[in-house]
């Protein structure tokens, strides 16, 4: 059966029984089979078909959901058995917030594949939120967010602390000014923030009831290089991480703002879903944990 879930899954996501055929090496005749065969295993059928174009039903989305995690935890069990007499090798799915994932991930990878050069690496960006859910079903070995795990069902392990500062143009009125900024004037400013489920817009909403902050404009974007190049643009302030920063500051196209609370200091999180690791996962969380100190680990 996990043969004709593969197969399901492949037809689901390239939404064309050709190209499910062409990436599994198939016929199409083979794989319009494994798909009757699942159907009537399941007892309805899955897909809307037609001359144009194959799509899920609400019974295809409900088993395309658990045969993800059901195929996953499948290759997980056979490296996990094959991890008792073999070297960690091997594909080790990482899921990083865009912080953790963008700035810092890229050098534990580099430091991993210099030691462990038959672990083959598969990154997946996304804010916490999306990383914590990924793991929970399944679809990823391990997660880096960048706040407290909110799953129940995940182990969670803080191992590293993160410094944010709120940050200007180098051309705004503040950059005169020598003095820290009162919050009732940050009020006045155009604030560009993360969306919700980001770990930066968790840290900033935490920021904002410390000091009952309630700016009179914000601005959401989805990606933390568009809020720095839009406060470098001199379109309002931001709240960012000291490694997503480090450029900026050296080459000085944005300032810190001097102001109470400063510093903002926030965890970064590794977050699994069970207990049972392959020797890749325990490669990696033992590099992590290495340098966990990460000023030693980005020079």
């Amino acid at each position: 059966m996990d043969q004709h879930l593969q197969v399901f899954i492949a037809v689901a996501e390239r939404k064309n029984f050709s190209r499910a055929a062409e990436e599994l090496h198939m016929t199409q005749p083979a794989v319009s089979q494994y798909i009757q065969t699942l159907e009537r295993d399941i007892g309805t059928r899955l897909l809307e078909r037609s001359n144009k174009y194959v799509r899920l039903n609400q019974a295809g989305e409900i088993v395309y959901y658990h045969a993800k995690e059901i195929v996953g935890l499948h290759e997980k069990m056979k490296l996990l058995v094959d991890d008792l007499t073999n070297t960690a090798s091997g594909s080790l799915s990482i899921g990083a917030s865009y912080t953790f994932g963008e700035y810092i991930l890229p050098h534990i990878i580099a430091k991993m594949h210099e030691k462990y050069p038959l672990i083959h690496p598969a990154i997946t960006i996304g804010n916490s939120k999306e990383i914590e859910e990924l793991v929970a079903s399944h679809q990823l070995d391990v997660g880096i967010i960048e706040n407290e795990c909110r799953n129940k069902k995940l182990s969670s392990e803080s191992f590293a602390e993160d410094a944010m500062f709120v940050v200007m143009s180098k051309n705004h009125p503040f950059s005169q000014v020598r003095k820290e900024i009162g919050w009732r004037e940050l009020e006045e400013e155009t604030w560009i923030i993360r969306e919700n489920g980001s770990g930066t817009r968790g840290a900033t909403d935490a920021l904002f009831r410390l000091f009952d902050c309630k700016p009179k404009k914000l601005m959401e974007f989805g990606s933390t290089q568009l809020i720095k190049e839009s406060v470098e643009a001199g379109l309002g302030i931001s709240l960012l991480s000291q490694w997503a920063l480090r450029k900026e500051f050296s080459i000085g196209n944005l300032q810190k703002i001097q102001v109470k609370g400063t510093p903002f200091t926030r965890q970064f999180t590794i977050v699994t879903q069970t207990p049972f690791q392959t020797k890749a996962v325990q490669v990696f969380l033992e590099l992590v944990r290495e340098h966990k100190d990460l000023s030693n680990l980005i020079k």
